[in-house]
């Protein structure tokens, strides 16, 4: 993500959240999916190559 682009969202808890589009951030915040789960996530991909 370049510098300067996407949003930041602070939770009540004190934790930032950085989400680089729309998609990301209603997947988490709305729809209450967890980034280790979804494919496209660069979380998922980390998790993914640790585990080969």
């Amino acid at each position: 993500m370049p510098i300067g682009t996407g949003k930041m969202f602070v939770q009540k808890d004190a934790k930032i959240l950085y989400f680089c589009s729309m998609k990301c951030e209603k997947n988490l915040l709305k729809l209450k999916r967890k980034p280790i789960k979804t494919r496209w996530s660069t979380r998922y991909e980390k998790i993914k190559k640790a585990s080969s």
